[in-house]
């Protein structure tokens, strides 16, 4: 198997909204936004699959050395061979991929959040950062499309976060900020619960919205830091944002009942939210 198939079976394996906004891409940013994707996707799974921290830990500081490596001409591992021909092309740096596995490693070394500024860092390295790489390969002009990918990555992250409340707790991960628990009188217990009638309430209700609520500002503000210039090669970014959104709305519209089930989008809705999107932004 060639890396480019590695990466491409990788992406596409994901299931992912990313996955069927890249598809609109030309060729050469089609395949370096697929093995980006797929660097992350690697090493976000080491943390998810791991029964061991240790191994997780040690499997992490391999993927730094790799890094290491690949900037000094040496690639090994398939992602890495597939991803650092585009590295000089879209401007992408070790630095930013080195970022990317830390904000991996918080997840080995914190399961709680004090405060939505403690989080915010979280998402700056899990999903700003992604967010910078990708508005590069996508085709960026405009300093300010910088400050635009990173807010719509928080916005999109805290929408993950929102949609796996249920599913992060049962790996024993609570991402909603402490102090908002206690703002909303809702115990960390309650999300860990594992049958009927899991943790609903009034109070677990408000607190969600209170998370949505921010996550719709977040969209609002990144999409109107995004130049008129640099529109129409952000497209897939908007393809995504969209899709997310949708999914946010979906998740409302259910009462946030996250603590049992995954909502999601079926792949026919994800790809008519991507051409909705590229025929509106033409």
């Amino acid at each position: 198997m060639t890396p480019q198939q590695y990466v491409h079976d990788k992406a596409a394996a994901s299931g992912s909204s990313f996955y069927y906004a890249f598809r609109f891409l030309p060729p050469a940013r089609r395949k370096a936004i697929t093995a980006f994707y797929a660097f992350c996707r690697e090493v976000d799974d080491v943390v998810d699959e791991a029964h061991d921290p240790g191994v997780a830990a040690t499997k992490l500081a391999w993927w730094h050395q790799e890094v290491k490596s690949s900037f000094a001409g040496k690639p090994s591992h398939p992602v890495m061979r597939a991803l650092m021909p585009h590295a000089p092309d879209y401007g992408i740096e070790a630095q930013q991929l080195h970022a990317v596995i830390e904000g991996c490693e918080m997840d080995l070394q914190q399961t709680r959040y004090l405060d939505f500024p403690s989080l915010q860092r979280y998402c700056h390295l899990v999903a700003g950062i992604v967010g910078e790489v990708a508005a590069n390969i996508f085709g960026r002009t405009q300093p300010q499309t910088l400050q635009y990918a990173h807010r719509l990555g928080l916005a999109m992250q805290l929408t993950n976060i929102i949609r796996d409340v249920g599913e992060d707790a049962r790996r024993g991960r609570i991402y909603l900020p402490v102090n908002e628990l206690q703002r909303f009188d809702v115990k960390a217990h309650e999300l860990l619960k594992r049958e009927a009638p899991w943790g609903y309430s009034d109070r677990f209700t408000a607190l969600m919205r209170f998370q949505a609520e921010r996550a719709h500002r977040l969209y609002d503000e990144a999409l109107a830091l995004l130049p008129g210039e640099d529109r129409r090669a952000q497209r897939p970014g908007l393809m995504m944002a969209h899709i997310y959104r949708t999914l946010l709305r979906e998740i409302e519209a259910a009462d946030f009942q996250v603590l049992h089930q995954r909502i999601s989008l079926t792949p026919l809705r994800k790809v008519w939210i991507a051409m909705r999107t590229n025929w509106q932004a033409r």
